[in-house]
């Protein structure tokens, strides 16, 4: 670094490396270029394709400052083959010393047809001397940050590949049965191109360099999640007894039998908790699934066993109705449900810590209010969280530490968000996997409809017809992200029209600002039949069960992410009557919007939902609040490189057991001691 290692202008180097991650020799080697810009030509005004990125060799003409509407700088600029304009909205002094008339520029930008004619707006460029050189190699384009510019972080990056040891760590036998490259052929070619290389065939020539750098990424990836998963396995957890009499009671008084994946899952499970290390399992299942029940036979296992269970759900509406179903299943049988909440008052809220640290309650359901300060169980043997994607790390880290310092609580995890296979092999290979791939009977599909939004007055026919034959429905508001307010706003103006457009049926309300007691009394009243729709916001995503309900109109669909309307679908089909899902669109329709509503039109099986999510727009949905500091893949591609995960996997195992230091000098490499919460 330039200036002396103590210095303001080194410090200020450091902090905006730092904020790239960059802080070692090989974390500014492995920081890969984001593309390739073409400098080592010039291009003549006159010959320069309309929306290229290009090169010119020019003269400024004039210069001025002007404001309209804005401020900004015009300089006009011409070469043999005619002129241009060059715009810039943030400048400096200095820019207005270089661009004098007759100062000679080489310009770098995308050149478009303005009102003035051609122009590039904030194009790169340099004083040149009549004559100067060009460069004979493509110009890598490194992702940066604010002050620091390319210039300097290629100098940084060149002197770091020339201090670094990239030596390889992938012993040459692997290497070789996998065709791939050497580590430190790799990374050279994906920062310097060879002389003479055209942007047309480097994607070509650089495809073994970049198999090679996935390929050591999700190996470092899977090694750091088989060592937390290796770690929880040496940790202490209490050994439940195997189910009981209270067990085989609860599943002889459901008003169902459990299918045959809730049978094999629930075996698992309960052997799981039968060992004396932590289990930490992920059960994933589709929207309607069953996977409650589950939960509540586990829970019932560690109270047969003299132990506590605790039960956490993301919204006060998922963890209400988790409650009352567990209470009305285990409070017969002898079982004390606490029930926590963060719109309790203070007074219920002593109450339940007292139950839970005296060991009069049996289990705990609640939001994130479990996690307070103060909340403490006397023999907590089981977490169970649902919706797990929507917790963070630390979070999960903080029910875990709920209890006996001796011991680790068994961990269930729950999805109704189903995962990918490439995903759960990449994300989640730390945890045990479980799969309800079968609807309980009765299940009915749901018919989904695509409406214009034109077409209105036909789905509140809809509405009134399934009313009238005594049915119910939901109609699910716009989803507005950027402001809760204005989507409070929304859902008010649509109650109201509908209220007015359907005089006749009894219209609620519901939405995240309403107090606790008012949602459940407006959730009681639609699950009683004395409402006839219930107009929400996305609160009614997860966690609304009513039967009768067999109707779901969501507006503006075409706002909302895959995965939201699936769940959002799931909350009808839950009855003997036929259900319909009607997605009533605006137009015009972008291309992602189109892709999400065909994808969601022809699909009922979450699994493929999920893989065709995964494509549209990656894996940042499914793992949630999960990637807070963990090993995120800035280079390897999941759908591309599936057959290598498939070999990252397959090494990892083989050199965690039989090559340690190779394990070591790998992670060292590649985590940047990112590996800190993989202990979640």
């Amino acid at each position: 670094m330039k200036g002396a290692p103590g210095s303001a202008a080194a410090r200020s180097l450091r902090d905006k490396l730092a904020a790239l991650g960059l802080a070692r020799d090989i974390d500014l080697a492995l920081h890969f270029p984001l593309r390739y810009e073409d400098e080592t030509r010039v291009v003549r005004i006159a010959d320069a394709p309309d929306g290229a990125a290009v090169q010119l060799e020019v003269k400024v003409l004039a210069a001025e400052v002007e404001v309209r509407g804005r401020r900004q700088l015009r300089v006009l600029c011409a070469d043999a083959g005619g002129e241009i304009e060059l715009r810039f909205f943030n400048f400096y002094p200095s820019n207005l010393k270089q661009l004098v008339p007759g100062a000679q520029l080489r310009v770098f930008g995308e050149l478009r047809h303005g009102w003035n004619g051609l122009e590039m707006v904030h194009p790169r460029y340099k004083a040149v001397a009549d004559g100067a050189a060009l460069p004979d190699t493509l110009t890598p384009v490194y992702p940066t940050t604010a002050g620091l510019s390319q210039a300097r972080l290629r100098q940084e990056i060149e002197a770091a590949l020339a201090r670094v040891d990239l030596s390889d760590t992938l012993p040459a036998a692997d290497r070789a049965g996998l065709h791939l490259m050497e580590f430190a052929q790799a990374v050279h070619a994906l920062h310097r191109p060879l002389p003479g290389e055209t942007l047309e065939n480097l994607d070509l020539r650089l495809k073994p360099a970049r198999a090679r750098v996935a390929f050591d990424e999700l190996l470092a990836q899977q090694m750091s999640l088989r060592l937390a998963y290796a770690e929880r396995r040496a940790r202490r957890a209490p050994q439940l007894a195997a189910p009981g009499e209270r067990v085989a009671a609860l599943c002889a008084a459901l008003p169902f039998r459990l299918t045959a994946a809730q049978q094999r899952v629930w075996q698992t499970i309960a052997a799981d908790l039968m060992l004396p290390y932590p289990m930490q399992r992920l059960l994933q299942g589709d929207v309607g699934s069953g996977k409650t029940v589950l939960a509540a036979l586990a829970a019932l296992q560690a109270v047969e066993s003299g132990w506590q269970a605790a039960i956490m759900a993301p919204t006060e509406i998922l963890a209400e109705q988790h409650y009352r179903k567990l209470a009305g299943w285990l409070t017969p049988l002898g079982m004390q449900v606490a029930w926590l909440s963060g719109s309790q008052s203070a007074r219920q809220k002593q109450a339940a810590r007292a139950q839970l640290a005296g060991g009069a309650a049996h289990i705990a359901v609640g939001t994130h209010a479990l996690l307070e300060q103060g909340i403490a169980f006397e023999r907590l043997a089981l977490a169970v969280v649902d919706e797990q994607h929507r917790f963070g790390v630390r979070q999960r880290l903080v029910l875990r530490e709920k209890g006996d310092s001796a011991t680790a609580p068994h961990l269930l995890m729950m999805s109704a968000t189903p995962i990918p296979r490439t995903l759960a092999m990449s994300y989640y290979a730390d945890l045990d996997l479980s799969v309800l791939d079968e609807l309980p009977p009765g299940r009915r599909p749901v018919l989904t409809k695509l409406v214009s939004a034109a077409r209105r007055d036909d789905v509140i026919a809809r509405v009134r017809a399934a009313c009238a034959e005594g049915r119910q429905a939901y109609w699910v508001c716009p989803l507005i992200e950027e402001s809760e307010a204005l989507q409070l706003q929304t859902a008010l103006e649509t109650h109201e029209r509908l209220a007015a457009e359907l005089p006749e049926l009894g219209i609620g309300l519901l939405h995240g600002r309403l107090k606790a007691d008012e949602k459940s009394a407006v959730m009681g009243e639609f699950a009683a039949g004395a409402l006839h729709v219930l107009v929400a916001t996305t609160v009614v995503e997860v966690g609304v069960d009513v039967p009768n309900a067999s109707l779901m109109v969501i507006e503006h669909a075409e706002r909302f992410g895959l995965a939201q309307l699936h769940q959002l679908r799931g909350r009808v089909g839950r009855g003997a009557s036929a259900s319909v899902c009607v997605l009533m669109y605006a137009q015009p329709l972008s291309e992602a919007a189109r892709a999400r509503l065909k994808v969601i039109y022809e699909n009922s099986d979450g699994f493929e939902i999920a893989r065709q999510d995964l494509q549209l727009r990656g894996p940042g949905e499914f793992i949630g609040s999960r990637q807070s500091g963990e090993p995120l893949l800035r280079f390897a591609d999941l759908e591309r490189d599936a057959g290598l995960l498939d070999a990252a996997r397959d090494c990892a195992v083989r050199l965690l057991d039989g090559a340690p230091e190779v394990v070591a000098a790998h992670l060292a490499r590649w985590m940047r001691g990112r590996d800190a919460f993989l202990k979640a």
